[in-house]
């Protein structure tokens, strides 16, 4: 039986907290580790139920319980079974060391993990869990890629061994499952940075029911029936006025093509009005392309001083560059106070000017993908991508404004609705990693703005149909996705009022 992803992450103190909680609510722990063991067991039998064999490697902790039960589950289904320890049974205790013991009653006899073990049949990592946060050593680095080289299929138990439960970062070296059944609650490792390409199928088991009193949530997962009442039903009355003027200002030379991007995604979006602000040499191809984009030219910065003040919200960064005709532009943008979407160059120009943070207002979107984290942050974007729930709080305080820190599981905080947990997105695929992608997501942003809907919830909402307009549009067929595909697809999402 598959079970709904719950919307609530939490991270690996938190779930041992909760884990605690409900153990002492009555429920035994080895009660807990069998119910895993019978989800993990159901799991295996629904993919591979023709495989007949089980290699199970068992470390120290109470993954390794769990697998000590699901070898036995296995055992008396008639699999062949082995057990490898890659830690000593004797070195277990509480529950886990039951497990083992209930294990070897029904006749499985721990083996000691060597080097060069032949790896067969369906393979559980019941090894580390989240309790690591240090380099994977041995000799779990070398069973772990002995698990990743073996060619098998692998589940691994609550989280893959090597990932790092609150990060998504990988520990030296992480298994690579094919599925990862997890427990309790959903860890916010295993739904951004390198956590999907190391969980593969991902499947949850409650085990129990969740403590009256819960800690505050780190993430809440991003679902369309959250948010589809976002932007409210249009009067028939209505008229353009109402629903805002976005100015584009971006493509300087050799660049059109982003802000163009942009301009049309506003439109198909719902903004009222939308202008762009670009190089004389963009206008024509812009206005062939979309014709309802009020198109200027802005050779000279300086005449985009007039179109700022007739607008309602500003869209900088798609194709600005960081020469001097993007430089000036910025001066402009920032001595305005109307709301506006940062992306792209102008994130690069804030990051140069600005080392120690600008506060850029709660009406303010930014939307850095890890490298222009690292730049408006001083770090790397390795270090981005090492803590990427740390990365995007420190950017919310250093920039004082709604982030979309974007990436697999892209995060999105600060802003209003105030006192929510920070937004995670699951959806979205790897066709979306092509140019002008970014550029949708700034237009699409920028209409949520002239629509009047607050920043922090625009940002949400405006992540979210993105990535569900990519998987509409990829429809299975990632390779040569478009910028361009996504924009009839975020139309059509934008008009659904109940997803149910």
């Amino acid at each position: 039986m598959t079970i709904p992803l719950p919307t609530r992450i939490y991270n690996a103190a938190q779930t041992r907290a909760i884990d605690a909680a409900i153990i002492e609510g009555g429920i035994a722990g080895g009660e807990l580790m069998q119910r895993a063991a019978e989800a993990l067991w159901e799991q295996v039998q629904g993919r591979w139920s023709r495989a007949g064999e089980l290699t199970v490697l068992c470390g120290g902790g109470n993954n390794a319980g769990d697998g000590y039960l699901v070898a036995r589950l296995a055992h008396m289904a008639g699999w062949r079974v082995r057990v490898l320890a890659v830690s000593s049974p004797e070195k277990l205790s509480g529950d886990a060391q039951w497990a083992c013991q209930v294990a070897m009653a029904a006749g499985i006899t721990p083996e000691q993990w060597q080097e060069g073990e032949l790896l067969q049949g369906v393979i559980l990592d019941a090894m580390l869990g989240t309790g690591i946060d240090t380099d994977v050593r041995e000799p779990y680095a070398g069973a772990i890629r002995a698990i990743n080289n073996s060619g098998l299929p692998v589940v691994a138990v609550d989280l893959p061994s090597g990932l790092h439960a609150d990060s998504g970062a990988i520990l030296g070296d992480a298994v690579r499952a094919d599925m990862t059944v997890t427990f309790i609650t959903l860890k916010i490792g295993l739904l951004t940075g390198q956590g999907p390409d190391h969980a593969g199928d991902l499947h949850f088991a409650p085990l129990a029911d969740l403590p009256g009193q819960l800690p505050e949530a780190v993430a809440q997962q991003l679902r369309l029936d959250d948010w589809s009442g976002t932007l409210p039903t249009r009067p028939r009355g209505a008229h353009k006025g109402l629903f805002g003027h976005a100015l584009v200002i971006g493509g300087d030379l050799g660049m059109g093509g982003a802000v163009l991007l942009a301009a049309e995604t506003a439109l198909r979006s719902g903004a009222g009005r939308v202008s762009a602000a670009t190089r004389s040499a963009h206008i024509a191809p812009l206005l062939t392309r979309c014709p309802e984009v009020m198109a200027h030219a802005a050779d000279d910065p300086g005449a985009i001083g007039e179109l700022v003040q007739r607008a309602s919200v500003l869209i900088i960064g798609p194709g600005l560059g960081k020469g001097e005709w993007g430089q000036q532009v910025m001066d402009l943008v920032l001595g305005s106070d109307l709301p506006k979407v940062l992306d792209a160059d102008a994130l690069n120009i804030i990051a140069e000017r600005f080392a120690n943070g600008i506060e850029l207002g709660e009406n303010c979107i930014i939307t850095p993908h890890p490298a222009e984290a690292g730049r408006l942050l001083g770090c790397s974007a390795a270090q981005i991508q090492a803590d990427r729930v740390g990365a995007l709080e420190r950017l919310i305080q250093r920039y004082q404004c709604a982030v979309v820190l974007k990436g697999v599981g892209s995060l999105v905080g600060g802003g209003e609705p105030q006192g929510e947990p920070f937004a995670l997105c699951t959806a979205g695929n790897p066709g979306m990693a092509t140019a002008g992608m970014g550029d949708v997501l700034s237009g699409l942003c920028g209409a949520m703005l002239a629509q009047k809907v607050p920043a922090g919830t625009a940002a949400r909402y405006a992540t979210l149909i993105h990535a569900l307009a990519g998987d509409s549009a990829a429809a299975g067929d990632e390779r040569g996705l478009l910028a361009t595909d996504l924009m009839m697809s975020i139309r059509r999402l934008l008009n659904i009022r109940d997803p149910k």
